[in-house]
């Protein structure tokens, strides 16, 4: 089975592969559906996901063709099924970037979504000396298309931030504050969302957006190269509320790899009414301890 259904606590999920399954479109991973019980629709666009791993990239690679550009949404994937809390992705090494990736998803209740990523480059091809893996979330035509996330314009600057992009690939990507890692490109390459920045940088590894009463959180575990990364309408367009699907995204940068080294992190989405930006916090604090 290429999916499957989960349901614990106040959320339900299906989770699956990059197959195609009724209106599910081969090509997208991840998290094909997620519910809070009190909703009455899937948060991510249905014929897409969320929490989808879309792109690895190394700055010339990428641009050779749109399957390489894709290539994690291309290349062959299995599905896990561990237990009913629990699932797992497999993508052996990927034909063109060499990468290696298991990605593990875990329940948790009362509305916890847990996701740990593993991956190995195999292969010496990312000649610039770094990596980076790309993660897209397509939301489901809300209201209110911005992040939210700690951070601001100076070093050590933690305010609420709001970040609603004016156009795709348009001052996309927020670092963090003192990531100066700078990745380049080769040159007359085609744009990209990981490659346009904004002058905004976040002070904690979170952001969180606004859906139909629900608040929809992202969260990581501190110092692992996270990026943060918005477009206004990467899931296309919303007939039904004439309005546009923004994507909710992030990248994980490897500044500099070795092969057969493996490379992890560990993020959390939290899907749960509307609370006060303080208990947003709270539970960002009470995950990292």
């Amino acid at each position: 089975m290429a999916h499957s259904k989960f349901t614990v606590g106040e959320i339900n999920a299906v989770i699956g592969d990059n197959s195609e399954h009724q209106v599910h479109r081969a090509g997208y991973n991840g998290v094909w559906e997620l519910r809070h019980r009190s909703s009455t629709r899937n948060l991510f666009v249905p014929a897409y996901a969320g929490l989808n791993l879309e792109h690895v990239f190394n700055g010339e690679t990428e641009f050779t063709n749109r399957d390489i550009f894709f290539e994690p949404r291309r290349a062959p994937m299995t599905f896990k099924k561990i237990s009913d809390q629990q699932a797992e992705l497999y993508q052996p090494v990927t034909p063109n970037f060499h990468v290696e990736s298991t990605t593990r998803f875990t329940l948790r209740a009362p509305w916890y979504l847990d996701l740990e990523f593993r991956c190995k480059p195999h292969q010496h091809v990312h000649e610039r000396g770094w990596f980076g893996c790309f993660w897209a979330s397509y939301i489901n035509g809300p209201a209110d298309k911005s992040l939210y996330f700690p951070g601001g314009w100076s070093k050590g600057e933690s305010l609420w931030m709001q970040l609603c992009t004016q156009a795709h690939n348009d001052e996309s990507t927020v670092l963090a504050h003192g990531d100066d890692f700078e990745l380049t490109w080769e040159e007359g390459t085609h744009d990209a969302l990981f490659k346009n920045f904004s002058r905004m940088r976040y002070a904690e590894p979170l952001y969180y957006g606004n859906v139909d009463g629900l608040v929809y959180i992202m969260m990581f575990k501190p110092g692992n190269g996270i990026r943060m990364t918005h477009s206004p309408s990467g899931g296309g367009t919303n007939q039904a509320a004439k309005t546009t699907n923004p994507a909710w995204d992030w990248q994980f940068i490897v500044p500099k790899y070795e092969v057969a080294q493996e490379y992890r992190y560990q993020a959390r989405v939290v899907l749960r009414p509307s609370c006060p930006r303080e208990e947003i916090l709270a539970e960002y604090e009470k995950w990292t301890g």
